[in-house]
């Protein structure tokens, strides 16, 4: 059920060493990291000072949450001794310490926990199936007290290739199917069954399974549900609550309630989309009257948006049909390129190793990458028509300072040009400025930008929040682990121009500047608070509270509105603000507008892609390609679409001339028309991951890819 970034599987990690800076921070912080460290001399010292041994990180998260979590046996049982609350929850996931050791397949844990009183076997047992774990199995019925009706609807979902933990479950008192009472008394259980789904396109599929109503969700999560006597049902669990929707007198979703998380799912109602018949339609024409910039990530003001330039809407990678040209480039990078004049411009990390560790598609791991041999980042700059590489330059060479996820890279920031400047942004490694020419104009050390897992500090994961340019300032975002803040620098000299700290953990989303005000706003993402700034100052000039642990879209602006969104628990917001705020313009509980915020929605924000505003509505497609389209102006939703493939989607949408292009990681880029009404129009193959979000220009689409970049336009024959 959890679609979760703890990501306890930490392969390949190298575990920081314990010193005297990591116990630096607050007492309750130093606290934590002696837990995760499993130090107990730490601990006891901590305790010993006042430090609560209960007190909570800002999602509920306790020393004793994060010893299980990290598989400390020895500071599990010194926690429990000295009074640590065995079921403290975490506000993110629900997850107690006893869950945090099943997870881990830590059979030591759980035993200690179960005999000190720890609760909520019934769900251990669950996820203990999920993992496979015969010894955690074993240790949860011998310690755990499990009801028998969920010993036998255990056995219902349990494989028989399973045989072992089969066996165990009949010894623990599992009984045959049919002869436990789950509490239906008779009734029907059909109307309950069918494929439900989120506005995130988490699918759970309810069915009945040998007389006992089982629900499965994609990415593994198992709800078993028994009858109350009141014709409703509940998990066996009892660690979450669903609560069917009725309209009509038919079941038309439910709502999974989980501590303090609520999940809507709805009945399916969206098909997927199939990929269009060949032969493709005939391409449309139109005549590129003023060819445009694509000056950083996602375009003008990172709208996403390019009318005028006519990009085409299908291509054939193979045959050559509309591909202008292919240029491997080195290296693995997410960046996007950009593209001022006759010149594209894009950024790579060329490691040392023979293979580089790379992990695209949908999961939950959150491994650091294993990589510390020497790297070099490099900017490229090619020529639009041809492809050609005009030049390249070293920016830095040496072994990265922080670590990255298997899914990232070390060049995920997007350069920025004003047609005299390029500034390619490295993170740790520093900021660069070149001319176009690729002379070096300037750099700044920005210190280490340390960015990762909010509730694991050990887990690193690389930036991806790049620079934009305001007037003669650069500005760069800078959400870590400590010390955050967003900056300004002078585009001509690299001076700093101003700097505002940020009390802020972890971001990943690029900042963007609004001008439809009376003042310009730079607008920010953030966890705790999404932010207005004078771009030109650095002052705060509003604020909003309410969005999830893990903020990486950017920010739009489209219809008059400011656009924030984010797709990571608790919630999954969508925010359309009025330009022109100022102070605190929180929501108030239950409220979803103000005389600040015109509309906003607490579920359905994406995780990964940024949305889109365009002609009027307002599109938003999720990590598994589902596809939400709002009515800009009132956020009433216009249609919802499942876009199909089998690929995550990290790349964010763009748009041109009434259409927008969706891009895959497995590398299907999807060609939708724009409005209220669905309409497939091509589906092109890249034959090669893609990651990036595109850019277009004077009539052509350039796409990133895991080893090309493309220059995408009308040929007069294919090649």
């Amino acid at each position: 059920m959890r679609c979760k970034v703890r990501l306890f599987c930490v392969v390949g990690l190298l575990v920081l060493s314990l010193s005297s800076m990591l116990f630096a921070g607050e007492p309750e912080e130093s606290l934590w990291a002696a837990a995760r460290q499993g130090d107990v001399k730490a601990i006891e010292s901590l305790l010993a000072k006042g430090v609560d041994v209960n007190a909570k990180t800002h999602y509920g998260a306790t020393a004793l949450w994060f010893a299980a979590y990290k598989s400390r046996l020895d500071a599990v049982k010194f926690l429990i001794a000295h009074k640590a609350d065995l079921n403290a929850a975490d506000s993110v996931w629900g997850g107690t310490p006893l869950g945090l050791a099943v997870e881990e397949d830590n059979a030591a844990i759980v035993k200690v926990l179960l005999e000190a009183g720890a609760t909520n076997a019934d769900a251990a047992l669950l996820a203990a199936l999920n993992s496979g774990s015969s010894e955690v199995v074993r240790t949860l019925l011998e310690k755990g007290r499990i009801k028998t009706e969920l010993l036998s609807a255990a056995l219902v979902v349990t494989p028989p290739k399973r045989s072992e933990i089969v066996e165990l479950l009949k010894k623990g008192g599992a009984k045959p199917a049919g002869s436990v009472d789950f509490g239906y008394q008779g009734q029907s259980l059909t109307p309950f069954t069918g494929v439900f789904e989120s506005p995130n396109g988490l699918r759970y599929n309810i069915a009945v399974k040998d007389g006992l109503l089982v629900g499965r969700s994609d990415n593994g999560g198992v709800l078993l549900l028994q009858g109350t006597g009141t014709g409703e049902f509940q998990p066996l669990t009892r660690t979450t609550k669903i609560i069917f929707e009725r309209k009509g007198g038919r079941i038309t979703g439910f709502v999974l309630r989980e501590g303090k998380t609520d999940l809507i799912f709805e009945r399916t109602v969206t098909r997927q989309a199939s990929s269009p018949k060949l032969p493709q339609p005939a391409e449309e024409t139109g005549t590129v009257l003023h060819a445009k910039n694509w000056p950083s990530f996602r375009g003008d003001h990172g709208s996403g948006v390019a009318d005028g330039q006519f990009p085409p809407t299908s291509w054939d990678v193979e045959k050559g049909r509309n591909i202008r040209w292919k240029t491997p480039i080195p290296g693995l990078a997410h960046s996007s390129p950009i593209v001022w004049g006759d010149r594209v411009f894009v950024t790579t990390a060329v490691s040392g190793a023979d293979k580089t560790e790379f992990k695209p598609g949908l999961y939950g791991a959150g491994t650091s990458a294993a990589d510390v041999t020497k790297h070099s980042w490099r900017l490229y700059c090619l020529d639009k028509q041809s492809g050609k590489i005009l030049w390249d330059r070293t920016a830095h060479e040496g072994v990265p300072k922080i670590k990255r996820h298997i899914k990232s890279s070390h060049a995920n920031p997007t350069p920025a040009s004003d047609g005299k400047h390029v500034v390619a942004y490295f993170a740790s490694e520093g900021l660069f400025c070149y001319d176009l020419d690729g002379k070096l104009h300037w750099k700044q050390d920005l210190g280490l930008i340390d960015v990762g897992a909010f509730n694991d500090p050990d887990l690193q994961w690389g930036v991806a929040s790049s620079p934009i340019l305001y007037k003669n300032l650069v500005i760069i975002q800078c959400d870590r682990h400590k010390d955050s803040f967003i900056a300004a620098f002078d585009l001509d000299n690299g001076k700093p121009a101003w700097r505002t700290p940020r009390d802020e953990i972890p971001s990943w989303a690029t900042p963007t500047v609004c001008e439809d005000a009376a003042r310009p706003e730079l607008i920010v993402n953030g966890t705790k608070h999404i932010c207005g700034y004078d771009p030109q100052t650095g002052r705060e000039l509003w604020r909003l509270a309410g969005n999830s642990e893990i903020t990486v879209p950017v920010p739009v602006v489209g219809s008059g509105l400011i656009f924030v969104t984010s797709g990571y628990r608790p919630i999954q917001p969508i925010y359309a603000i009025w330009p022109g705020a100022t102070g605190d313009i929180t929501l108030k509980e239950g409220a979803d507008s103000n005389e600040r915020i015109a509309w906003s929605k607490q579920r359905g924000g994406p995780y990964m892609p940024s949305a889109i505003v365009y002609q009027g509505y307002y599109y938003t497609c999720s990590n598994s390609g589902m596809l939400n389209c709002y009515e800009a102006r009132t956020g009433k939703q216009v249609y919802r679409q499942r876009l199909g493939g089998t690929g995550g989607t990290s790349a964010s949408p763009v748009a041109a001339d009434g259409k927008l292009y969706f891009t895959s990681e497995d590398g299907d880029i999807r060609v939708v028309k724009a409005g209220p009404n669905f309409e497939m129009l091509a589906v092109n193959k890249m034959g090669d991951f893609c990651m990036a979000t595109p850019a277009i220009a004077d009539g052509m689409i350039f796409v990133r890819s895991q080893h090309y970049l493309s220059g995408i336009g009308r040929t007069a024959a294919a090649k």
